[in-house]
């Protein structure tokens, strides 16, 4: 393993971790096996899709992901996998994404449910879930958030209570992205009275076509339907579905958001709008445009790089928990002031209820934008965990 870099620190602090991203040999040419297959299989996108688009689903096309082998990449063969490098994943994500594929059915289950399973979960768990999950034919969602707790995790009230073989449960979760096209959420339920705020919690395995189950759909201001709210009505849970031990939740919990909140998506959600504004700019910009140009390139590439040295850390076996969080915070404030750099800059004649690509795209990240500091944890989460790691509170 190449060595890493640390930012000194007194010694009460955590360090801050920057390690090299160096795939294994032969990776280099992944990215142009990834455009092929794109070239190949990419369905026709509206200009809007190609934005935020690992919240944009296509089940054929996961399908198609999956028989390709660009799902479940770095999982063992025997639950579907195939044994990747996990830098190779990463590369393959960042294609994805760079083109706008609608990558969204099967996202949350590749990025965390798989592999929390993978790690947490019985065998019978595994060969019941993951070799589908593989194939791109089951989906996931992940069922956190609550009214009233929103991001404050260890504030779950919805409780599974033990009846027999199994638990009850009745209660809500909500924001459950992609609970409408899921078959499977994980969800983090409180089990035990806590004698800490962060005690009790027990993740469970939860089918969403079972009795009990209701999904209601939150539609945003932009008309999009990503979010969802789940009801449970005295649903009994086998025990069997149980994620690991009784109260393991909040420290599985924890591993699982590294992984959600460190990838190309916390800088990249607003990639098709920077490609169309240089598109449009065309090969000579004036001054203005050009400095503007320049400056975002200089801060995603930036971003880019915190990204892949977080997933070099992943890869090496370390949690990064502080690097993922300030990847995060500062890859949603890029794409959110993005939509607004190039509104200010963009010509005056520029309508934004107009069919052109630029202003669809503008138009639709103007509106969803602001809610990309919620999802996966808010900022005032993400720096209260980056100033309990740094020694600061």
């Amino acid at each position: 393993m190449s060595s890493s870099t640390q930012i000194s620190a007194p010694q009460s602090m955590r360090t801050f971790r920057v390690l090299p991203f160096t795939p294994p040999p032969g990776a280099s040419g992944l990215r142009q096996q990834v455009r092929a297959f794109l070239a190949d299989n990419m369905p026709p996108t509206d200009a809007p899709y190609r934005a935020n688009s690992w919240t944009v689903g296509d089940r054929e096309f996961s399908r198609k992901l999956g028989q390709a082998g660009y799902i479940a990449m770095i999982w063992p063969k025997q639950y579907g996998g195939h044994e990747r490098h996990p830098l190779e994943r990463y590369i393959v994500l960042e294609e994805l994404l760079a083109a706008g594929a609608p990558v969204g059915m099967h996202w949350i289950a590749d990025r965390q449910s798989g592999p929390l399973i993978l790690r947490f979960g019985t065998e019978k768990q595994r060969m019941m879930f993951l070799p589908r999950i593989a194939a791109g034919e089951l989906f996931g969602c992940i069922g956190m958030s609550e009214p009233g707790s929103g991001s404050d995790l260890a504030s779950v009230r919805t409780r599974a209570i033990r009846d027999g073989d199994g638990w009850r449960v009745s209660g809500q979760k909500v924001w459950t992205t992609n609970a409408h096209n899921a078959g499977l959420m994980i969800a983090l339920l409180r089990t035990g009275e806590p004698g800490g705020r962060q005690e009790g919690l027990t993740q469970f395995l939860i089918d969403l076509t079972a009795p009990g189950v209701t999904v209601r759909p939150i539609i945003d201001l932009a008309g999009g339907h990503d979010f969802n709210e789940v009801f449970f009505d005295d649903l009994f849970i086998p025990d069997d579905m149980r994620v690991g031990a009784e109260g393991d939740g909040w420290k599985q919990v924890t591993a699982e958001l590294s992984l959600e909140r460190s990838g190309p998506e916390r800088y990249m959600s607003c990639f098709a709008l920077f490609l169309e504004m240089v598109r449009r700019a065309g090969p000579t910009p004036d001054a203005a445009m050009t400095a503007l140009i320049g400056r975002l390139s200089a801060e995603m590439w930036t971003l880019r790089h915190m990204s892949m040295s977080t997933a070099a850390q992943l890869a090496a076996g370390n949690d990064p928990t502080l690097e993922a969080a300030i990847v995060k915070d500062l890859g949603n404030s890029f794409e959110q002031e993005l939509p607004r750099l190039v509104q200010a800059a963009a010509d005056a004649d520029l309508d934004l209820s107009s069919n052109e690509d630029l202003a669809r795209l503008l138009a639709l990240l103007l509106q969803i934008s602001p809610s990309f500091s919620l999802r996966g944890g808010t900022r005032e989460i993400l720096r209260g965990i980056i100033a309990r790691s740094l020694g600061l509170r």
